[in-house]
């Protein structure tokens, strides 16, 4: 029997979805699931004509690969990855390959790498982005672990990975667990891009009152300019979206409790670590966490209830905004978001340059923004900007002093405070977009009050402090003592 190219195990959507690119693209695929009635179903379904052979257990799945064997994971991160991995390895030869495609954290990837090592079996860690769709017609892919593990796989990633301008959204990353730590900060700024959406949302739909086949057709026209994203996309799509039982906007009827996995919550986590402040990101974590509270929420809002909206003479509507007044916050409502998008990816490029020099990954930003522009969740037109931006000065401190992004943080963030200072007098909640505007005011002030931070630190705990106007380290009693 001819040998296979390639072995999946798990046959979720994911699994399935990418199993099927392979083939199209001229490779042999085999296939496992631990559940034999599911390899069945899809051999019997989506994969009928397909070439793909069934495999029933981990050695006749193995025996089914050409040598150098490569065995890809598409199972739910945590345990279930290594109970596989128990599973196959003995199966495997050294110089054999296990590719971990799920959202595994990066330190349970280097945790594996070290553990499969004396056995010569080689691992990758590889973030896949793109969602079911991605996965069959081209997703973003970003691995990384032992290089020569990635050479002997790497045709196949390149056939099967989204292309822009006709390069594969694929690029070795780095050693260790460099590709699942970069498709965690993807997720984290997915978080923050999607969190931003929400709230002009809940602006433009509660506070001033446009209907969802309204919203549709301004996040349509958006997605014409520098938002053009898929993620702004989709919003147009969905508030497009009518339920056919009721004849509502489908949105209308979504319970307002946002589900997460994890990965953002890592983001943050690893932030802290490092020392590198991801507030947008953050903030999208922690509205989540909000949204769960849904018992709280409500009784909260019956003891606190929203102040309605100001109302005025003259031409108004519903809830008090002239026409040109809903205009010109719609304007402001959109630059300003683009404002907040920009910080968003800064903050997440900043994390990777401070990981990459933390875990010696010496991850290439460039590349990173190359690899999402397509495929990926988070792809977007300013991507191509950010690929350019770190291509020509791979140490630029941060994405705002980029030119063209500097210009457009100049311009947009009047529109991003005369947003939010809307959203303060509606009390429309926006962590995302004001953890935005914080930082960046932050990072642009010369002087921070963190000097009475540390004078207070060193009043109670005598932890010191160092002084502007001359060199050393002091400590001063504050005049404790005097009567």
């Amino acid at each position: 029997m001819e040998k296979m190219d390639i072995g999946l195990i798990g046959l979720a959507v994911m699994g399935q979805n990418l199993a099927l690119n392979m083939a199209r693209n001229g490779f042999r695929v085999a296939v496992y699931n631990r559940t034999p009635e599911v390899t069945q179903a899809y051999l019997a379904g989506p994969a009928v004509g397909t070439g793909i052979l069934p495999a029933f257990d981990p050695a006749e799945l193995a025996a089914a690969l050409r040598p150098p064997r490569a065995v890809m994971l598409m199972v739910k991160a945590g345990a279930a990855v290594d109970a596989v991995i128990e599973s196959v390895a003995p199966q495997l030869q050294p110089g054999d390959v296990i590719i971990d495609g799920g959202n595994s954290h990066f330190r349970d990837t280097e945790r594996r790498i070290a553990a499969l090592s004396p056995s010569g079996i080689r691992f990758l860690g590889m973030g896949i982005s793109g969602g079911e769709e991605g996965a069959l017609r081209g997703p973003s892919i970003m691995p990384g672990g032992d290089r020569e593990a990635y050479e002997a796989v790497e045709r196949v990633f390149t056939a099967i990975a989204a292309r822009v301008n006709g390069e594969p959204c694929v690029a070795y990353l780095g050693p260790g667990g460099s590709g699942h730590f970069v498709k965690m900060v993807h997720n984290g700024i997915e978080y923050a891009v999607m969190q931003l959406i929400a709230e002009v949302y809940d602006l433009l739909a509660h506070g001033l009152g446009f209907s969802a086949a309204e919203l549709s057709a301004i996040f349509q026209a958006w997605n014409e300019g520098p938002l053009e994203s898929f993620l702004i996309e989709i919003t147009g799509r969905v508030l497009a979206h009518t339920d056919p039982e009721s004849g509502k906007p489908l949105v209308d009827l979504v319970l307002d409790q946002a589900s997460q996995k994890g990965t953002g919550k890592w983001t943050s986590q690893e932030a802290l670590d490092l020392g590198t402040p991801v507030p947008t990101i953050s903030a999208a974590v922690e509205a989540r966490s909000l949204s769960a509270h849904l018992a709280e929420r409500e009784a909260m809002a019956r003891a606190f209830p929203r102040a309605a909206a100001p109302q005025g003479v003259g031409s108004r509507d519903s809830h008090g905004f002239s026409p040109q007044a809903r205009e010109a916050l719609v304007t402001a409502a959109g630059a300003g978001l683009y404002a907040a998008t920009v910080l968003a990816y800064a903050q997440g490029m900043a994390l990777l340059r401070a990981a990459s020099r933390e875990h010696g990954y010496g991850l290439d930003l460039s590349e990173i923004a190359r690899i999402w522009r397509g495929g990926c969740i988070i792809r977007a037109r300013l991507l191509e900007e950010v690929r350019r931006a770190f291509a020509e000065d791979p140490d630029l401190p941060s994405l705002a002093l980029w030119p063209p992004f500097q210009e457009a943080l100049s311009k947009g963030m009047d529109s991003l405070r005369k947003t939010l200072h809307t959203t303060i007098d509606l009390g429309v909640p926006t962590p995302a977009l004001s953890s935005a505007l914080a930082v960046f005011d932050g990072q642009r002030s010369q002087r921070l009050p963190a000097n009475l931070i540390q004078a207070l630190r060193d009043y109670f705990g005598a932890h010191t402090f160092r002084r502007m106007d001359r060199e050393g380290t002091f400590h001063s009693d504050w005049g404790r003592g005097r009567g």
